[in-house]
């Protein structure tokens, strides 16, 4: 009877602590919406964004409103912003944000498992590998290209603008991420709706 009784209680253990370490690892993985404002002199936009928490590292993702972009990069010529727009509303602009629960500086060696200066040219010349875009037309997209954006360890962040053509403007998007960099496997962002001028 004490065998079988300590047999019964180790076998509860370790379902116990199965079960503990499932839901800590669900809880780890998890994801939250809010939205973003961008503003360009009179001009506001409403726009999604979404974050992944995975293990130490939050990956948000949003949608850059093209027009603010291309008001943002036309400062001077505000009535060319519309011919502009005409010109490339099947683009998408896309800004990603990583950064530490800490706030420590992702680009170190302990978390990228290369040099400092290695992960730098990554972030600049390789990350846009890694993503790409599937439409609600399932047409899948690589991006076309990246700027990385240097902050020099002023902002506790690293921000990619990514960059995507010859999308339908009225497509949704599922970004996908196949991280390369930090190594927690592929990450997916779903967009389900387009940024909304307020």
């Amino acid at each position: 009877m004490g065998a079988n009784n300590r047999f019964f209680w180790g076998i509860l253990s370790v379902i116990i602590i199965s079960i503990f370490f499932s839901c800590k690892e669900k809880d780890s993985n998890r994801y939250e919406t809010s939205y973003k404002i961008f503003n360009h002199k009179q001009h506001d936009w409403k726009s999604k964004s979404i974050t992944q928490f995975i293990g130490d590292i939050n990956y948000t993702a949003t949608e850059v409103p093209l027009q603010y972009y291309l008001l943002k990069n036309n400062p001077h010529n505000h009535q060319k912003v519309d011919s502009l727009y005409q010109l490339n509303k099947r683009e998408r602009v896309l800004q990603i944000e990583f950064q530490h629960a800490d706030q420590s500086d992702l680009l170190k060696q302990e978390y990228t498992h290369r040099s400092y200066e290695d992960a730098v040219k990554y972030m600049a010349f390789t990350i846009n590998k890694d993503f790409s875009v599937v439409t609600s037309s399932n047409d899948t997209i690589a991006c076309s290209g990246v700027n990385f954006e240097r902050n020099f360890k002023i902002a506790p962040f690293k921000r990619v603008l990514l960059y995507f053509n010859d999308i339908n403007p009225e497509d949704h998007i599922k970004l996908i991420y196949q991280d390369q960099l930090f190594g927690n496997g592929i990450i997916k962002f779903s967009f389900n709706e387009t940024p909304l001028i307020l």
